[in-house]
């Protein structure tokens, strides 16, 4: 695979590094959190088949075919992406996974007691990206089989002012990052909406609108950046039992789409 792949649009570019988005920018500004900045090592990751920190649940899961061993935000970030195709303004990625088969945990030892991770389904997952007219719209398209249980969580970074003064908006309510602080690890839930707005201080707001995700979590530590996360549910609440009594269930082909728009 290419190491970068360039998408350009009139005044837009994007960069994707091994199917990670890296960075968006629109008249030179970059709206993305840069790898090796404080705050995240990453710029972008998606959560698969689980979201949120499975540790409280002995890192099982309950499924019709049995315990499957998942870590926080699941299996999917210990994949490799491989490149389907890509030109101009897309470009298509696609893990693969087949059920049962162990993958190393890389947050063995110092972060979890579990060496190795699986799930007792298969499935495919592509990223596809396109680029049109300031707008930045990412599909995830999940193939499994029927009736498997499943979250999922995109998990994308952006650049903030390191001001502390910019703020977001969500069903008609403001949101300062003093809020997001507080929650700590938990994230902030924005739930039951498909869109919230960025107001960044120091250049364009950012429109994140979603399909059939529906809620989103928010988490920073820092001024300088902001995770804002489409997710198909929100899992910190201490009773939540990771379960697929809890889980979506796969009709065999599921879409969910984020787009992101600079204003």
């Amino acid at each position: 695979m290419e190491k970068i792949i360039k998408l350009i649009d009139k005044n837009s570019i994007v960069h994707i590094e091994k199917g990670e988005l890296i960075s968006f920018k629109v008249d030179g500004i970059e709206y993305i959190h840069q790898k090796g900045s404080k705050g995240w090592r990453k710029s972008d990751d998606e959560m698969f088949p689980i979201i949120g920190p499975i540790s409280k649940n002995n890192f099982r899961v309950h499924t019709k075919k049995g315990d499957a061993i998942q870590d926080q935000h699941g299996l999917l970030r210990e994949l490799e992406y491989s490149l389907i195709s890509s030109d101009e303004k897309t470009a298509k990625f696609r893990k693969n996974y087949v059920k049962n088969t162990k993958i190393s945990n890389s947050k063995f030892p110092e972060k979890s007691t579990e060496k190795e991770l699986f799930w007792p389904f298969d499935f495919t997952f592509e990223k596809h990206y396109s680029l049109e007219n300031n707008t930045l719209k990412i599909d995830f398209i999940i193939t499994s089989d029927a009736g498997m249980p499943f979250m999922l969580g995109y998990h994308p970074a952006f650049l903030l002012s390191n001001t502390g003064n910019d703020t977001l908006v969500a069903n008609n309510k403001k949101i300062t990052l003093k809020e997001i602080y507080e929650v700590g690890h938990n994230a902030f839930p924005v739930l039951n909406t498909d869109k919230i707005i960025l107001e960044n201080s120091d250049r364009n707001h950012l429109e994140i609108t979603t399909k059939n995700f529906n809620n989103f979590m928010l988490w920073t530590e820092v001024d300088n950046m902001l995770c804002i996360e489409p997710i198909s549910q929100y899992t910190s609440y201490t009773d939540e039992k990771f379960s697929e009594e809890n889980m979506s269930i796969s009709s065999g082909k599921e879409v969910f789409s984020v787009c992101i728009k600079v204003l």
